[in-house]
């Protein structure tokens, strides 16, 4: 047994913890969970817990169902909204076949081979997100937003106000640093930027922060949400995460000197953002919501561009310390925080990396605010569009290489899968805007 394992087994007889959940994702991003006594916990660390793989949305077939959860404890922490006692703690798992081997469907594996493969290339990668979501008063119904504020702005004694105070204590005690917190544009829309952490961590950050904003909202009588566009006339929501490759501890993508100090590295990486921007839309924006607010506009990215001070680019340059090598970093602002972070982590640096290896050169800059545009001047300028729908980041996923190598065949086939499902579905309803429109007169 490793120290990392007796420090939680020591932890837990200390603490009084007398539940331990262990939690994975299934491959859609949702959260699981299973509940063990400590009695169990060595066990558990050195053999795994088993479940019923095929119950679990995209694991795996009935006929192949046995599979194990290991838990990671590197990841232990006691979970504070159980304030009572007997206490309780979690775990992230990683996801393992009977005889050893990774479970290919596992998110989390997913993401560790990907990082394995930037660790060959001398990398390693970090994220920082930024995270929006809306308070509604309530889960159900037509939503209705906890207040009117506007960006930035300060709500005295604002439900927002309160709300973002308790759930930035509860995500410290969960050990999730917060760098900001604010009122986002839209009524009842916040936002919650993470510290930079490496993709691996961020990743987990974000499943727990996603629990976390759920049941802060739960204890205060409201409900929280991250489905990308709640509101026709107003603002989705987005996770702009920004990234940088460090080579040990100097940072790959800065260059003194160059152009808002962008190394070659750091140019080459966006172009392959930009180049397989379209493969890859479906994993950062999987619903069919999720393309509601990519072309609803209110600075939401729409096209495949990049730019210093472009809020409407998919990936911007920013530039608040320019002279601090550590800061320098590329921000993709197309995904959203209803994704599964492990694979849209894996995606976005298994195409940053093709940029590398094969040279890619990065396109001009886009300067102007690319939805003023018309249509033949994005033509002339050589603008290519994201996928508008669903059914078009299906099509444009289905042909990728990169996508397939990056995720494996298992994880690549569910997700066309379901995500034709999805699109069939939805096609099939007949929504409120059609019998509106079209009822009283047809």
């Amino acid at each position: 047994m490793d120290r990392q394992q007796e420090f939680v087994l020591r932890t837990i007889e200390e603490r009084d913890i007398r539940f331990v959940r262990l939690w994975f994702t299934d491959v859609l991003g949702t959260l699981k969970s299973v509940a063990i006594a400590p009695a169990e916990l060595e066990g558990a660390f050195a053999e795994g817990i088993g479940f019923d793989g095929s119950a679990i949305e995209g694991f795996t077939r009935v006929y192949e169902a046995d599979m194990l959860a290991k838990p990671d404890p590197s990841t232990f922490q006691v979970l504070p909204w159980r304030g009572e006692r007997p206490g309780t703690a979690r775990m992230f798992c990683d996801i393992t076949l009977p005889d050893g081997n990774p479970a290919l469907a596992d998110a989390r594996y997913v993401l560790r081979r990907t990082l394995s493969r930037a660790a060959d290339m001398g990398f390693s990668f970090y994220t920082h997100p930024e995270i929006e979501f809306f308070l509604l008063k309530s889960g159900s119904g037509a939503p209705e937003p906890v207040d009117q504020g506007g960006y930035f702005d300060h709500v005295p004694k604002g439900t927002a106000h309160d709300f973002r105070r308790a759930a930035i204590t509860m995500l410290e005690q969960v050990g999730i640093s917060v760098e900001f917190s604010h009122h986002e544009g839209a009524p009842g829309q916040n936002e919650i930027d993470l510290r930079y952490a490496d993709a691996l961590s961020t990743a987990d950050n974000i499943m727990t922060f996603r629990t976390v904003i759920k049941e802060v909202a739960l204890e205060q009588g409201i409900y929280a949400t991250f489905m990308p566009k709640v509101f026709a006339d107003h603002p989705g929501s987005g996770m702009h995460t920004h990234m940088s490759l460090f080579e040990g501890d100097s940072n790959a993508f800065y260059e003194p000197g160059a152009p808002y100090s962008l190394s070659k590295t750091g140019r080459q990486f966006i172009a392959g953002l930009l180049t397989h921007g379209r493969e890859f839309t479906l994993i950062t924006n999987q619903w069919v919501n999720s393309y509601k607010r990519l072309w609803g506009g209110g600075e939401a990215p729409a096209h495949l561009t990049w730019g210093h001070n472009n809020r409407s680019a998919m990936v911007r340059v920013p530039m608040y310390k320019p002279n601090k090598a550590n800061s320098s970093r590329v921000e993709v602002r197309t995904l959203d925080a209803a994704c599964n972070p492990y694979l849209a982590f894996s995606v976005m640096l298994a195409a940053g990396l093709k940029g590398i290896e094969e040279g890619y050169d990065l396109p001009a800059e886009t300067e102007d605010d690319v939805w003023q545009l018309t249509d033949r001047e994005r033509r002339a300028m050589g603008i290519k569009p994201l996928p508008a729908s669903l059914s078009e980041a299906i099509e444009a996923m289905e042909s990728s290489e990169l996508v397939a190598q990056t995720l494996g065949e298992h994880v690549f086939d569910f997700v066309l899968r379901n995500k034709k499902q999805e699109w069939d579905d939805y096609r099939h309803q007949v929504t409120p805007f059609e019998l509106e429109r079209l009822l009283p007169r047809l």
